[in-house]
């Protein structure tokens, strides 16, 4: 089983390897990192360096698209050679995915319009634009397209594909062995539970891609 995340530039380091955590634990599971070109590709903060093993040429038809997002994805979306190649990839996938703002390429390459879809909170607007139909759903799926809203809902997404895939006891068992078993301090995981301080900052980290008054 064959499964590609593509990256660029300004990807969000989670959005991939969260997922690849989950489905690399597969039975039979390949995941491979595809670019354009192979080579190393930088995060949204420029800190992390995620490599690709392969060109998205080079594996034009793989069983199980995810596609990340960050702060890259508004200029893929302009990108018309990963578009063209997530198109004709879609076409033989058993599944197509993404994480977070990776759902804005879907949209971008046509195959959203007028489904129901998820994203980051931030950008649902955007989504809209792209001929989606926005939901507050942490992990939406349509037909064998399955998206998870902002950065960590991926973990979530990867599972219940895992499940769909290999039956619910295995992807309890990738669960148990990463010990998804998740208890934040706060309560403040989405703009309907966040006060109005913490989403005026979330408005600025928006703009600036860092947390306001943190150097780094």
């Amino acid at each position: 089983m064959q499964i590609a995340i593509p990256l660029f530039d300004h990807v969000t380091a989670l959005d991939a390897v969260g997922p690849y955590e989950v489905l690399s634990r597969l039975p039979g599971a390949q995941v491979t990192f595809v670019a354009h070109e192979p080579g190393v590709l930088r995060t949204d903060n420029g800190m992390l360096g995620l490599s690709a093993d392969v060109a998205l040429r080079d594996l034009p038809a793989p069983d199980v698209i995810v596609l990340p997002g960050g702060f890259g994805t508004r200029a893929a979306i302009a990108d018309e050679a990963m578009l063209a190649w997530l198109r004709t990839a879609h076409e033989t996938s058993t599944w197509t995915t993404s994480v977070c703002t990776g759902s804005l390429l879907l949209a971008a390459a046509g195959l959203l319009d007028g489904l129901e879809a998820t994203t980051h909170w931030a950008v649902k607007g955007l989504l809209a634009q792209l001929g989606a139909v926005p939901v507050d759903r942490r992990v939406v799926r349509q037909g064998k397209i399955l998206m998870a809203a902002g950065v960590s809902a991926g973990i979530d997404m990867a599972l219940t594909l895992a499940a769909e895939i290999a039956g619910d006891d295995v992807a309890q068992t990738i669960q148990l062995y990463i010990e998804y078993d998740p208890e934040p301090p706060f309560d403040s995981g989405s703009p309907a539970k966040a006060s109005e301080a913490v989403l005026a900052l979330a408005a600025q980290v928006g703009r600036t891609e860092q947390v306001p008054g943190v150097s780094g």
